[in-house]
């Protein structure tokens, strides 16, 4: 058994403790952790495994593995260097990848045992009879209805050779010819009869592996067939019995054509005996194979298909079983079980997700929508930002989705356990933001709160925190906050204590801070500071081709605020929505899709170009780039031609979604010449409108 110690005790480290306890290949020599209280440190003590603050308490040349838990870069570089040579080092991206991993196990056990639960409940809600045994004769499977038939208990017989306890049920006959038998009567050993289908279970491969019966107490039926000589009255006796089933049930002729279906049938499908009656079996499908005709052509009970039917397409799992009289397939009955509840209830513990995400940080990169070239360069930059420590800087027109990079860039950090603020710079005024970031001392200002308060860096130690229009700070707090980056300590108004803090700082502004540079409004050496990782977000003009996705997500959560149903936006609207400059940028484009679905009529679900065009700034078209060109006194014929010459450029670049050699071909140029015109007039630099 290999003796390891675990280094960090939060939720990574208290998930290996639980992993390595319930292996026996692992022995948990000690965790360690300088919170005492943390989740892991508690967990060890219940399983009676030491604990301490200070790894080099338990260094020995016995320790052949020491996990590394708390993410933190210099406490891995320190083991690192005092550890044995014989003890392996495990980082921490390996722990919390393991983590991951046992977070992944426990939701799909969760869901298999969900799953299985619902398959349990499907074979014993049915009222037939059910056994099935594998290649050696054991019994898999046994389920209520066969208990009542039998006499016998599932958990005595299950696993058990099926010779023991039913030595009449002929299933190994099946497995070893392999044929099915239909309708057979059988006498079981209690003395019941019952009529049962016997059919062999083959892999993919062919390869038999086992047998199935399906089986129905007769008894009664025979007596009542005995006392019933009127075929007219024994037709409607069963009718009744199909009718009054809480079952959905359909059945077909042997040409595949509707012959009855129960009132449960109408109510679960929506179709009515109009819809179904002397239809061929096809007609309920609205997606999928019909089941019933497969059973006609082999002949073969099949059992479990999921298809969805109706109008409603309605989801459902459907067993179909062969109708045999004197060895001659006569129909085939169905029973239809509605399924869509499990993905009503999948659908709400998503929402329930979204919820949760709220209370923290709200996005990840998922939630990011954009496919664009010069999108996915900051996309990626942004990603590749969220694995380091280094300040961002987000840069980017309002609108752009700067506020949502954060909350990515910090749902894909080793801080995405920790708090995530959000602070707009802007919107608090100087005195108020500097108590707010800083924190302050008990009596630094009238109405101080006694004890003093944290500021937000103290709040959001460990995590991260989001500081929107940066560049409207004062000069005064960009002093304090230079202090944060350089020092990672902050001191309190009124105090005169520094307090050290690790928090990740991420940035954004859409102002030119190089201007505020040499306007002398913004200091040049916290710039630097901020500016390690800059990511330019692009305006959604230089990004025209996006618009398609972007409208197809915002009208999912525009129908969830409003309680709408809008499918899409019109091939038209969507052209009309990208000849627009969108000066508003995303936050304009939801804006005039909230405003059409909410004054949409309540029957239309599709956006045209008659929704939206009222709502646009400007009318598509009539920016200065696409105004007509006329002659004016005083220019140069050369100069209205190199006019004219940009404008066609532009206009083919935004037809083409940015598409430089379509747009050479389209304009009949060769690459290299387009090339050289869009440097000519330093189109790319521009915003093409």
């Amino acid at each position: 058994m290999k003796k390891v110690i675990i280094v960090g005790a939060g939720k990574g480290g208290q998930a290996l403790l639980r992993i390595f306890k319930s292996t026996k290949i692992m022995e948990v020599v000690a965790i360690i952790d300088k919170d005492p209280l943390a989740p892991g440190m508690q967990l060890a003590k219940q399983y009676g495994i030491q604990t301490g603050e200070h790894w080099s308490d338990f260094l020995s040349d016995e320790i052949d593995a020491i996990f590394e838990a708390t993410g933190d870069d210099a406490v891995f570089q320190v083991l690192l260097q005092n550890r044995s040579k014989k003890t392996v080092l495990i980082p921490g991206s390996v722990a919390s990848i393991i983590f991951s991993l046992i977070e992944e196990k426990e939701e799909l056990i969760q869901r298999f045992k969900k799953q299985s639960y619902k398959q349990d409940l499907i074979l014993n809600s049915t009222h037939d009879a059910m056994i099935a045994i594998d290649k050696d004769l054991n019994i898999t499977l046994f389920n209520k209805v066969a208990e009542k038939l039998t006499g016998l208990r599932s958990e005595d017989v299950l696993g058990k050779n099926i010779n023991l306890y039913m030595p009449s049920s002929q299933l190994p006959r099946i497995i070893f010819t392999g044929k099915p038998e239909i309708n057979k009567e059988q006498v079981l050993e209690n003395g019941k009869k019952v009529i049962t289908t016997r059919i062999p279970m083959v892999s993919e491969l062919n390869e038999r592996i086992g047998a199935f019966s399906v089986f129905k107490d007769i008894t009664e039926v025979k007596y009542l067939a005995e006392e019933l000589t009127n075929l007219k009255e024994v037709q409607t006796l069963l009718q009744a019995i199909i009718k009054s089933s809480e079952e959905a049930i359909s059945v077909v002729d042997e040409d595949g054509k509707g012959i009855m279906i129960n009132p449960a049938y109408t109510r679960l499908t929506g179709l009515s005996e109009d819809d179904v009656i002397g239809k061929p079996a096809t007609a309920d499908i609205a997606e999928g194979k019909s089941m019933h005709m497969q059973v006609l052509k082999t002949k073969t009970a099949v059992r479990g298909a999921r298809m969805k039917v109706g109008p409603s397409h309605k989801d459902v799992l459907v067993n179909v079983a062969p109708i045999v009289v004197d060895e001659k397939v006569k129909g085939s009955v169905g029973v239809i079980h509605d399924v869509s509840e499990i993905h009503q209830l999948t659908n709400e513990l998503q929402r329930a997700r979204q919820i949760i995400r709220t209370l923290e940080a709200k996005y990840t990169f998922d939630d990011i929508i954009g496919k664009s070239e010069e999108f996915n360069v900051s996309l990626k930059q942004a990603q590749l930002g969220a694995q380091t420590p280094a300040t961002v800087l987000l840069r980017g027109e309002s609108g752009t989705g700067k506020e949502l990079f954060a909350h990515a860039i910090h749902n894909a950090s080793n801080r995405k356990y920790k708090k995530f603020y959000r602070v707009n710079c802007a919107a608090i005024s100087e005195s108020l933001l500097e108590s707010e970031l800083f924190g302050y001392e008990e009596g630094a200002f009238s109405g101080a709160k006694r004890g003093g308060k944290r500021g937000l860096f103290e709040e959001s130690d460990g995590g991260s925190i989001f500081l929107d229009e940066i560049g409207e700070l004062s000069v005064n707090t960009q002093a304090k906050l230079l202090r944060v980056l350089q020092e990672g300590e902050i001191v309190r108004v009124g105090g005169v204590k520094p307090i050290q803090i690790d928090v990740r700082v991420i940035a954004a502004t859409n102002v030119n801070l190089e201007k505020k540079i040499a306007d002398k409004e913004f200091r040049e050496d916290l710039y630097y500071r901020l500016n390690r990782m800059p990511i330019q977000i692009p305006p959604l003009r230089k990004r025209i081709s996006d618009i398609p996705d972007l409208c197809k997500h915002l009208i999912t959560k525009i129908n969830q605020d409003y309680g709408r149903n809008v499918e899409r936006v019109s091939d038209a609207a969507l052209l009309h929505l990208q000849r627009y400059h969108w000066p508003g940028n995303v936050r304009e484009l939801e804006n005039v899709l909230g405003r059409a679905v909410i004054f949409m009529p309540f029957n239309e679900n599709v956006i045209d170009i008659g929704h939206i065009e009222s709502f646009l700034l400007n009318e598509v078209g009539k920016n200065e780039n696409t105004k007509e060109i006329k002659f004016v006194e005083g220019k140069s014929l050369s100069s209205l031609v190199e006019k004219f010459e940009r404008n066609i450029l532009e206009e083919a670049l935004i037809k083409h979604e940015g598409n430089k050699t379509a747009t050479a071909k389209a304009l009949g140029l060769s690459i290299r010449n387009l090339y050289y015109k869009l440097e000519k007039y330093n189109i790319e630099k521009s915003d093409l409108q």
